[in-house]
């Protein structure tokens, strides 16, 4: 999985890259087939956001986070990101059967 992390009005860290990158290894325990993921980070004066499109095998999923902490924001993210995926493993498995997986 490439993860891409950008910036908007903020600067990013190797903390904030190192952090992302921790958090998005979560997303391979449920799902093996997430080509690239691309995190904006932005600051909107006391608001931190957080957002993420995935490009998997013919789909994507976007979520995005706000929160006044930009890590709170990313956890959110994550959580978001994550029932998106899981949600989509579960359909793909009703169409295929569970052998196909």
């Amino acid at each position: 999985m490439q993860i891409s992390v950008t910036g908007h009005h903020v600067d990013i860290t190797e903390a904030l890259r190192n952090y992302v990158g921790t958090k998005f290894d979560r997303l391979e325990r449920h799902f093996d087939n997430v080509a690239n993921v691309h995190v904006v980070l932005s600051v909107e004066k006391l608001r931190q956001k957080a957002e993420a499109k995935l490009h998997m095998n013919g789909n994507q999923v976007y979520a995005d986070a706000v929160h006044e902490d930009m890590y709170a924001a990313i956890d959110e993210l994550i959580d978001k990101i994550d029932r998106q995926v899981i949600k989509y493993k579960e359909k793909l498995s009703e169409r295929r059967g569970p052998s196909e997986l």
